[in-house]
């Protein structure tokens, strides 16, 4: 049973830095594709960052290139999504995601419970 414990959201001030962790377990995941995901109040959940676990190639949603930066902990199965110069329209609740993606095709995936993250103007 895949688990995902995502930590490290708060309250911080506009331009502020705030560093979300999740941590993995359950798996192997040398084949998984992790990911960071937000929903804001009222708003459909939407990406923001992924990365292959085995390669470390990451992906970013433009709203947040240049100043997120997702990484890995491979001794820890822990990935971290690294967050700078943060706006009002950065707060959401910030979810992390593992999908298996083996041959090009995915498998199911899965959802830790979600961080809330709320940054002041």
């Amino acid at each position: 049973q895949v688990q995902l414990v995502e930590s490290g959201g708060g309250l911080v001030q506009a331009g502020g830095s705030l560093r979300l962790s999740c941590a993995a377990s359950g798996r192997t995941f040398s084949s998984y594709v992790m990911g960071w995901f937000r929903q804001a109040p009222g708003k459909e959940r939407e990406f923001v960052a992924a990365m292959t676990w085995s390669g470390g190639v990451t992906y970013y949603a433009e709203s947040v290139k240049g100043r997120f930066a997702m990484s890995r902990d491979n001794a820890k199965n822990t990935v971290y999504l690294q967050m700078k110069s943060m706006k009002p329209e950065d707060t959401a609740v910030y979810y992390c995601n593992a999908r298996p993606v083996v041959g090009g095709l995915s498998g199911p995936e899965y959802w830790g419970q979600g961080t809330q993250v709320t940054v002041s103007s």
